[in-house]
């Protein structure tokens, strides 16, 4: 057992290590930059890496439970007191000569394997191996929904078949305990919902509100995605109108003129001006001017026919 834990643990270091070399891809060779590129780039090999990570989680979570005893505490009650497993009551075990408690590590029966009187860690390992779902953002929706349902269907397949006996000891074992911790004189009989019935209603509820959660993240993302896609349309559009107006205004002045009033910090009383010692004002207009201005990308939509009027003013200033 401890070599599979050895391996899983070796197998995601290699995981870890691959991804980031992706972050410094500069300090590693071409071969281990080549194979990170491969699987952060690509989402079916992210999400594949994705899966074996949550099913080698999975698998470490609950294998050491085929270490445990597998004696039914029933059947050893049953064969001390010469009675059916049906008709073994919790007071049974608070009389038996073996003084079965909870805190019994040896296996029932003259076992050698150890007891687990509390399969309820394994449960919670199961949800936290059902968490690392939500991490793995590469995983749509409905998969994680798959993957948790087969998940769930495995665990509630072991719970119920090959270790039902973990589940029914640790039942008989909570009552006893109570039984014997009360000063009551009602039958030695407690009403409560049996461990290997809660256990598949718990992480069914469990896969449910994550696949609810998962579905809001995705959701959100896409949103975000529509919302940047929209956002850098709108800044092109902005862009374009920006610089047609621009080309609109060098027809109607002179580029430094125009730089002076779209600089951004003047003031709005701000006249522009120079201090010439001598200056000559020219009024001049282009004939027939309509009939030759077309707005084209050739002439930087009529940008480059007012060009030549513009190259006098500069030399005749």
């Amino acid at each position: 057992m401890l070599g599979f834990y050895l391996a899983c643990f070796l197998v995601l270091f290699v995981v870890l290590s691959v991804s980031v070399i992706y972050s410094c891809i500069k300090l590693f060779p071409a071969p281990l930059q080549t194979l990170s590129k491969k699987i952060v780039q690509s989402r079916i090999n992210s999400s594949a890496v994705g899966v074996v990570i949550i099913i080698l989680v999975f698998l470490s979570s609950f294998v050491n439970m085929f270490m445990c005893s597998k004696k039914t505490l029933k059947d050893c009650l049953a064969a001390e007191y010469n009675v059916t497993p049906a008709n073994v009551t919790p007071c049974w075990v608070r009389t038996s000569a073996h003084n079965y408690s909870l805190a019994t590590d040896s296996g029932f029966c003259g076992d050698s394997t150890p007891n687990c009187n509390f399969p309820e860690y394994f449960t919670c390992c199961i949800l936290l191996s059902l968490l690392a779902c939500s991490v793995f953002l590469q995983i749509s929706s409905i998969g994680k929904l798959v993957l948790m349902f087969v998940i769930d269907f495995v665990y509630v397949i072991v719970v119920e078949v090959p270790q039902v006996a973990l589940f029914d000891n640790a039942d008989l074992l909570v009552a006893a305990n109570q039984i014997g911790s009360s000063n009551s004189t009602e039958p030695c009989t407690i009403d409560r919902v049996a461990l290997k019935i809660a256990t598949p209603i718990i992480i069914t509820v469990f896969v449910l509100a994550l696949y609810l959660h998962a579905q809001q993240v995705e959701s959100t993302a896409r949103l975000d995605f529509l919302w940047k896609l929209q956002a850098t349309e709108e800044k092109e559009e902005m862009e374009e109108l920006q610089a047609y107006n621009r080309r609109l205004l060098h027809n109607i002045l002179p580029k430094d003129v125009a730089a002076h009033f779209l600089a951004r910090e003047r003031r709005n009383d701000e006249l522009y001006y120079q201090s010439c010692e001598c200056v000559a004002v020219m009024f001049a207009s282009i004939s027939n001017f309509s009939e030759f201005y077309v707005e084209l990308e050739a002439n930087n939509e009529g940008g480059g026919v007012s060009a030549a009027p513009q190259r006098d003013h500069c030399r005749l200033r």
